[in-house]
């Protein structure tokens, strides 16, 4: 990567705590903590690499407005490839076990100049300790019937929700292929399709033409151009349009995003895209919108969730003690 020889990691996907990831610039948990790295000796801050996460995305920024705590050394990170595709421009990074950062021993894939993270995956666990983890609370509270994850990158979403709930069929749409195809051979995507044959279906296209027969119990959308959501989800027309691809009693989680995003376009801030992005779902879902905050402040990062608040004790029961944390942490959106 041209910018790995400078700056820092930072993240817009910070890691939780004792708690598991959030993809944002900040903790999932209650109780945030901020990243420190202390070193013997005063940093060489050419020798870090600028990181953000997009409100789970994680992004690479050119490190001028972050601190050198929220570094990692870049001898602990190395580019396995990057190039621009139609759609993107795509980095695959990987952080050395030996770094002293919650995300050591991860890969990351990047998707647009600012540096925001996508996808991320670690060798030897399976929960990430960002907003991907909420995701995964996602399937005890739906129907029966199919999942679909609209922007599904390198399928970090996919690849938990596949191991924790082996009756969920999932269909991911994503519009770059070589986004999946990059998926495929540094995510291990090709091996967690040979794995699920009948459980999940990789569609390449327009992720807002995204259809199933019957209905989806539920949609995950994660749908972000140029380090911003895109400009359709401040349109309550396109969440109509995702509300009638539902089955009776289905749901939409969505990555909102804050202003933890950096977008390549100034004019696209985080927290106001936020802002209207839930102004436009609270249109089609008046009553039935509810907001986790991930960050140490309410605009920072968020997800949104359609529908009643659930039983929560029922669906803590339903999950693993590991993601119980981020039952507790929905609130009503009122606009």
């Amino acid at each position: 990567m041209k910018s790995v020889s400078h700056g820092f990691i930072s993240h817009q996907i910070r890691p939780l705590g004792s708690h598991p990831f959030q993809k944002s610039r900040h903790s999932l948990s209650t109780h945030p903590t901020n990243l420190k790295i202390f070193h013997r000796i005063p940093p060489d801050p050419s020798r870090f690499l600028a990181l953000t996460a997009k409100s789970q995305q994680t992004h690479i920024s050119n490190g001028q407005n972050n601190t050198q705590d929220d570094g990692i050394p870049t001898d602990f990170v190395k580019t396995l490839v990057k190039f621009k595709s139609r759609y993107n421009y795509i980095r695959v990074l990987e952080v050395s076990r030996k770094a002293d950062h919650p995300f050591a021993g991860s890969r990351l894939l990047l998707l647009d100049n600012p540096g925001n993270i996508h996808s991320i995956s670690f060798l030897f666990k399976l929960l990430t300790n960002t907003y991907f983890d909420v995701f995964a609370t996602f399937p005890p509270i739906l129907p029966p019937g199919p999942l679909g994850i609209l922007g599904f990158g390198a399928g970090s979403a996919a690849r938990m929700i596949l191991e924790l709930y082996p009756e969920v069929h999932i269909h991911g749409w994503e519009l770059d292929p070589s986004v999946i195809s990059v998926s495929r051979e540094y995510f291990g995507l090709w091996k967690l399709e040979k794995q699920n044959p009948d459980r999940l279906f990789i569609y390449v296209g327009d992720a807002l033409k995204a259809s199933v027969r019957d209905g989806f119990s539920g949609i995950l959308v994660d749908l972000f151009h140029k380090g911003s959501l895109i400009p359709e989800l401040q349109d309550p027309r396109t969440w109509e349009k995702l509300k009638r691809i539902l089955k009776k009693g289905g749901r939409i989680m969505v990555n909102v995003g804050g202003s933890c995003v950096e977008a390549e376009d100034p004019g696209r801030d985080g927290k106001l895209v936020m802002k209207e992005s839930l102004k436009a779902m609270h249109q089609v879902f008046p009553g039935k919108l509810l907001v986790l905050n991930l960050g140490n402040r309410k605009e920072d990062s968020s997800i949104a969730l359609t529908g009643e608040l659930p039983d929560l004790n029922a669906w803590k029961q339903m999950l693993p003690l590991s993601l119980r944390c981020y039952v507790d942490m929905w609130s009503s959106f009122h606009g």
